[in-house]
């Protein structure tokens, strides 16, 4: 639990809007959760910085990017050093533990709602803190997943047992070439399956959770509702965030949160059916769990 000095510090100028928050949770039994990079990088997965020189500083004196991003569209001269560099970013991503308990404590909340999560992000998190996998749509894939570069057909394939095999065996920033992943449908070389232009595979797994989430909308179509934003930027905001400002606008009997560092605000249309709050997600959240104002 955060001491006292911790929380005044974090819930300076919006502990009010902290309150209003917690008793909309409490009053409503239907929530959509609408997740972004920001909700990660709250919960410790930063892409850049100490963590990023942590796994990546051969890189990083190799070329001189400074982030993980920069790191994954660099054009690499070899399949072994490409995937040297993207066994690292998967791994630590996709398949350690979350740094922080932002997760596990957004679970606690909602855990007894009549929910359903759509997210742009790529590594799994919720799937890990305990959510329930059926009340999850990951639009933009996931970092767990290969796919053919082609891609010769929608197939998408585990990748865990390989991507631990090349961060064991790789060296001077290369894995053995036996483990370059190739499509065993037409040969290509495999990618991640990660939407990052036309050739990303929605699977038969993708198209399911799109329908499990179209079908909660429809059923809770006119319901008393609560969109619940976190963490959303400016990057795809015709997945999350526009879609939830009018489901809001036209069903009057919705209440739209954003929670967002230093990014949160709405349209006037639903100012008067909204919160905002600029503040560390992970912090608010934990003030929400233990109700401690």
């Amino acid at each position: 639990m955060f001491s006292k000095n911790m929380t005044k510090k974090y819930t300076e100028n919006c502990s009010e809007k902290i309150i209003k928050l917690k008793e909309k949770i409490e009053n409503i039994d239907t929530i959509i959760i609408g997740a972004g990079a920001g909700l990660s990088a709250s919960a410790g997965f930063e892409y850049s910085g100490k963590r990023f020189d942590e796994y990546f500083l051969d890189f990083k004196d190799k070329y001189h990017f400074n982030d993980m991003y920069s790191g994954g569209f660099y054009p690499y001269d070899t399949l072994e050093e490409y995937w040297a560099y993207w066994s690292r970013y998967i791994y630590i991503n996709r398949y350690c533990d979350i740094p922080k308990p932002v997760y596990e404590d957004l679970l606690d909340i909602i855990k007894d709602k009549d929910y359903f999560i759509i997210t742009t992000n790529v590594d799994q998190c919720f799937q890990k803190a305990g959510f329930d996998k059926d009340r999850l749509f990951y639009t933009q894939g996931d970092y767990g997943l290969f796919q053919c570069s082609e891609p010769c057909c929608n197939e998408t394939y585990d990748n865990e047992k390989v991507i631990r095999k090349m961060v064991n065996l790789q060296k001077n920033m290369r894995i053995p070439s036996e483990l370059i992943p190739y499509c065993p449908n037409c040969g290509k070389p495999m990618t991640m399956n990660l939407r990052a232009d036309d050739t990303f595979v929605q699977d038969i797994g993708w198209y399911k959770a799109s329908e499990r989430y179209s079908e909660f909308l429809k059923n809770h179509k006119d319901c008393k509702i609560l969109f619940l934003e976190l963490g959303v930027g400016y990057n795809t905001p015709i997945i999350i965030k526009y879609p939830f400002w009018e489901m809001t606008l036209k069903n009057k009997n919705a209440f739209y949160i954003c929670l967002n560092f230093g990014n949160a605000f709405c349209p006037d249309d639903i100012k008067n059916r909204s919160i905002c709050i600029n503040n560390d997600i992970g912090c608010i959240l934990k003030i929400l769990k233990y109700q401690y104002l």
